[in-house]
Parts: structure tokens; sequence; C-alpha cells
């Protein structure tokens, strides 16, 4: 398999592509360089982000995010050493059968706890609206609370299930957005979330994709990957 790049100009071709890796970071990744593993680094440039000499910016592939997510089916969140990535529906059942084995659910009494207790009990519900709910509203607060959610992405237990946008006086879409986040459990079903396999098995089916994904990628890198 030959990852793509500079060559996806469409939504569609986009969600093609998740399906065909399996396992796709919205952005190139710092932590573990690998080029050419990313959707930013697959679409053509006028997809990418762009500033107008007006102002403002356009970001095709920023736009498209919810549309992909609702499209394939897929898994959308912090997956990959803390940064944002697709996980198609396939690979996702591996991942999750993986990191639920190896990360522990949140200690009783911990903040991360807390969130999900709340994410479930009101799910769907959108960040800002979840933060509020938890009771991280200054500043400080709010970067604790994404630290968290990071961690409970990382650990598969919250995935995004869409995005919301502000709207203006003419009713226009503006902004970064909001995610929609909900559990896989209830994104994909409480009987479906994950593998019915050992969770080494699906280690090992997931280092031999990735493998194969990324042929140059060294042992240490695809287990940084994994997590």
């Amino acid at each position: 398999m030959t990852l793509r790049i500079n060559e996806i100009d469409t939504c569609a071709e986009l969600a093609e592509y998740i399906e065909e890796v399996g396992l796709l970071p919205l952005l190139p990744l710092s932590l573990v360089s690998i080029p050419g593993w990313s959707a930013d680094e697959a679409v053509t440039p006028a997809c990418r982000y762009t500033r107008l000499s007006g102002g403002g910016w356009q970001w095709k592939l920023w736009d498209w995010k919810g549309q992909l997510i609702q499209e394939t089916g897929c898994a959308y969140g912090r997956f990959i050493t803390g940064r944002a990535a697709f996980v198609s529906r396939e690979w996702w059942s591996h991942l999750c059968n993986w990191r639920r084995a190896r990360v522990p659910a949140p200690q009783e009494g911990s903040a991360e706890e807390s969130i999900l207790f709340l994410l479930r009990e009101h799910a769907p519900v959108v960040n800002r609206d979840l933060r509020r709910l938890c009771g991280f509203t200054d500043t400080r607060a709010r970067h604790k609370f994404d630290t968290y959610l990071t961690r409970l992405q990382m650990g598969t237990f919250v995935v995004t299930e869409d995005f919301e946008y502000p709207r203006d006086k003419h009713g226009r879409e503006y902004g970064w957005g909001w995610s929609r986040y909900t559990t896989p459990e209830e994104r994909f079903g409480p009987q479906n979330f994950r593998a019915e396999c050992s969770s080494e098995a699906s280690h090992d089916w997931l280092t031999e994709h990735l493998a194969h994904l990324l042929p140059n990628a060294t042992v240490k890198q695809l287990e940084v990957l994994l997590g």
C-alpha cells in the first residue's frame, strides 16, 4: 500500500482513503515523524489551511471532518500520540480492544471518572457543554479539562460523533466549531465497539497492519503509535 500525497481533492475520495488505510492522523505527527501519513498531506494544497487576502481563512479538510465521520462510520478523536485521527470501523474495534486492556478505566473519584460519568449521562454532548457540566469554567480549568479529555480519548473511552458550529446573524456557520462527544459503546453499540478476540491478537494485527502501511517505521515508532 502506498500513501497518497497531494492527490485527494474531494471529501468522497478522502472517505475511501480512510477506509483503505484504516488509521489516518488528521495532521502530520510531531512526536513520530512519518512523512505522508496524514489526511492533511494526502489532500491537495487547495484543501489545506489557507489564509484569505481579505482576512479570515478557509480549510476544506477541516470542514469535511463531520461529513467523514457520518459517511464512513469511522471513529474520530485524539487516538494517536494524543493527536486527532480517523480510525475506520474495522480497525477501531482492535484499537479499542488493545487500549482497553492496556489503559485502566478512570480511578474512582478522579476527574476523568467524573467526566466519563457525565458524558454517559448526557451523550451526545458538545464540548463546551460537557466542560460546563463538569465545572471546568475558568481558563486554567479549561486546560485541565482538555488534558483529561485527551487521556479518555487515548484510552478509547470517548469518541467524537460530529461537530457543531456557531452561526452569525445571517445564519452562516463560522469559527472552528465544537466537538460533539459520545462513548464508543453508544456510537457503535454495546456489543460491537471492540473486537471479540484477545487484546494480544488485536495488538499483533494492528502492528502488522501499520508495519505494512508504514514500511519505514521502526519497531519503537510502531509501539509509540499503538500506545
